[in-house]
């Protein structure tokens, strides 16, 4: 399974969040860059020829993610973002999109006698998602990542909890991707120190 690739990058005073994601039903490569929460453009390249002959492996398919994630990077650095835009993306039509959202909502407050807890909500275009299933992949330096799949309810509400000593999560992070009827969301959250 493919989850994505996250990266804020900050060109003069703008920070950029680029997500790049495995749309496996629409066989899509798919890179989004977003600036303070709002989708800003999409590039998006089919693996569907190569998929039809079978020639494209999981491997080959996060490798060709990872190039396109790269080169849209590349191009926010350099400040020709909008040159790797796929051009039928008008602000009008990305208006008219509908997206998975996926958000923390405790992310001030997670760690308590010795249980990790976070509430997630998935949404689309402001609506609650139910039936969304979030794969949740935790991963800490003195241990193998931990794995847990849940379902979202009526609100678009679900929870995950791991026991885990909260000295552990300084260096850790939790990847989640939020999938529904094909439609996917990926993030990443990182753990900060309340100090």
């Amino acid at each position: 399974m493919i989850f994505g690739f996250n990266t804020d990058i900050k060109h003069e005073d703008t920070v950029y969040h680029v997500q790049s994601e495995a749309r496996e039903s629409e066989q899509l490569l798919q890179t989004q860059v977003f600036v303070r929460g709002r989708c800003i453009g999409k590039r998006a390249v089919s693996y569907a020829p190569t998929a039809a002959e079978g020639q494209v492996s999981d491997q080959e398919k996060e490798r060709m993610l990872r190039d396109q994630h790269r080169q849209v990077l590349d191009a926010i650095r350099d400040g020709k973002v909008d040159s790797v835009f796929d051009k039928r993306d008008t602000p009008e039509t990305l208006a008219a999109v509908k997206e998975l959202d996926l958000q923390w909502l405790n992310a001030n407050s997670v760690h308590a006698a010795g249980t990790l807890l976070m509430h997630m909500r998935v949404t689309e275009g402001g609506a609650a998602v139910e039936g969304a299933r979030l794969t949740f992949r935790f991963v800490r330096p003195d241990a193998p990542p931990f794995y847990a799949q849940v379902l979202t309810d009526a609100e678009g509400n679900a929870q995950m909890s791991v026991q885990v000593e909260e000295a552990s999560l300084r260096d850790s992070s939790v990847l989640v991707q939020a999938n529904v009827s094909g439609r996917t969301a990926t993030r990443k959250f990182e753990f900060r120190s309340a100090q």
